[in-house]
């Protein structure tokens, strides 16, 4: 798995590309928890290069999720593929998390005060 970042208007979006799976989410986490402690607050994750993603990828989102709501921060999801949603719904996570299914919404969304 690979991790592109960018940033616009005081948002940084993190897209992986590949699988998340028990073998990539460690990498995930990391960067994540690296924007976090580097003061990111307003974070849009791309799942358009994502094809699969696993329960340990779920727990990923979940964790940034929470540390982003105790640091009174906002998290959107964008671009999943049927796969990957499929993958939310199923764990009846999709009502958890700002889904919007284009970067350029979320970034708007998450701009909004």
């Amino acid at each position: 798995m690979q991790i592109a970042e960018s940033r616009a208007d005081g948002i940084v979006a993190v897209a992986p590309v590949g699988r998340i799976d028990t073998t990539t989410a460690p990498a995930l986490e990391q960067h994540m928890i690296g924007l976090l402690t580097g003061g990111e607050r307003r974070i849009v994750v791309d799942f358009a290069g994502v094809d699969y993603i696993s329960s340990a990828g779920l727990r990923v989102m979940l964790l940034l999720a929470r540390r982003l709501q105790d640091a009174g921060g906002r998290l959107g999801l964008c671009g999943m593929g049927d796969a990957v949603r499929q993958v939310f719904q199923l764990a009846g996570f999709l009502p958890l998390f700002v889904v919007l299914e284009t970067r350029e919404a979320a970034v708007r969304q998450l701009a909004r005060p």
